[in-house]
């Protein structure tokens, strides 16, 4: 595929679908009830930081969003594009430091946000990694870390055979929220622009964007 062919497969979005895409999905994530959010960068910051701003409650404080980073994707370049690959094994770069943030995860509602859903590797490790720490918690204060649980918040999901699994405890029990199932397509994202003018510009062209009717007159 040409540089040409790369440009037009892409499926650009802007900030203000991003926006709008959260602020579509917050009622049904308040269902949820999260006490804390652990965005997964890079992907998951923006997204985390404008859904909090849709689950805040009068009179209540915000929902506290801590960061791990895990990378999966590669950039190789190729003859006149930039290609991504998919990698197959998930590497930790930062994770949480419970006891300098005064983090406890047991007996919580912990939502995990990325930006897509591709593979599923990432989120499979960060749902596994977190239930190894949620266990580990629960043994020193003598809790059941049944306790604790866990949901999901993507933008899109990527209507594809998964690497990965996710818990029946996130499946199934209406826990996993993506605020689109798309094809598997290249996504761009705001974010990953250096030109954002001309990556808006195409977002529009597109049609991404969802526009959701504002309230304030």
């Amino acid at each position: 595929m040409d540089a040409t062919e790369v440009e037009a497969s892409k499926m650009y979005i802007s900030y203000n679908n991003i926006h709008q895409l959260c602020q579509e999905s917050a009622d049904k994530i308040k269902q949820f009830k999260p006490d804390l959010i652990i965005a997964i960068g890079g992907g998951g910051f923006i997204p985390a930081r404008m859904l909090r701003t849709f689950l805040k409650e009068p009179g209540q404080p915000n929902v506290r969003i801590m960061a791990i980073i895990l990378s999966l994707y590669e950039d190789v370049a190729t003859v006149g594009s930039q290609a991504e690959n998919i990698g197959t094994q998930v590497v930790r770069t930062q994770w949480i430091d419970y006891e300098q943030a005064g983090v406890n995860l047991v007996g919580k509602n912990i939502l995990i946000i990325d930006e897509v859903d591709d593979t599923r590797t990432t989120l499979h490790y960060a749902v596994s990694e977190l239930k190894k720490d949620v266990v580990e918690q629960a043994a020193a204060k003598g809790a059941n870390p049944e306790d604790t649980k866990f949901g999901i918040f993507v933008l899109h999901d990527k209507q594809k055979a998964k690497r990965a699994d996710l818990p029946d405890d996130i499946m199934k029990t209406g826990n996993y929220f993506a605020a689109r199932s798309v094809p598997d397509v290249w996504i761009a994202y705001p974010w990953e622009s250096d030109d954002i003018v001309y990556h808006t510009k195409r977002a529009m062209e597109q049609d991404n964007d969802v526009f959701i009717p504002s309230s304030r007159v």
